[in-house]
């Protein structure tokens, strides 16, 4: 049967393509029959089995087509952050003089400076209105910018 390739994780090399029958077949690294690897949208001859889809060859001659029914949507990215950019913005309000929020965020030398010039009345001038403005700062700011700016 003929078919095309809707997509392969990369990962672990199992994929999905749909044969000319209009269904949909699973198959693994080990059932793709030719050197090198499926593309999505590849045009394709197989045997199937079940659900499955077994020695599979590309078309001669054919090419990965990229069109809008072979798309996959990619999968939701979990964050590689583990720090949150709202208990950063509350710990800027509720410890912003102390500078803990620039602890959470990995930024400890600006946090020993807070934390140092918190000691002083005068000190307090500073650093109050700078926790402010960074609590301002993190709420502003995107996920994807938080992230980037404060990896782990």
């Amino acid at each position: 049967m003929r078919g095309h390739i809707l997509g392969v994780d990369v990962r672990t090399g199992e994929g999905l393509l749909t044969g000319q029958d209009g269904q949909r077949y699973r198959f693994g690294p080990a059932d793709w029959a030719d050197r090198g690897e499926p593309a999505r949208g590849l045009e394709v001859d197989f045997e199937s089995e079940g659900g499955r889809a077994l020695s599979i060859y590309p078309v001669p001659g054919a090419v990965a087509v990229t069109r809008p029914e072979f798309a996959v949507s990619a999968p939701a990215r979990a964050p590689r952050n583990d720090r949150n950019k709202l208990i950063a913005a509350l710990l800027a309000f509720l410890l912003g003089p102390l500078g803990i929020h620039r602890f959470y965020t990995g930024r400890t030398g600006s946090g020993i400076v807070m934390l140092v010039l918190s000691i002083t009345v005068i000190g307090l001038f500073v650093t109050v209105p700078w926790g402010f403005i960074d609590m301002i700062r993190y709420l502003m700011m995107s996920d994807e910018e938080f992230e980037r700016r404060y990896p782990r």
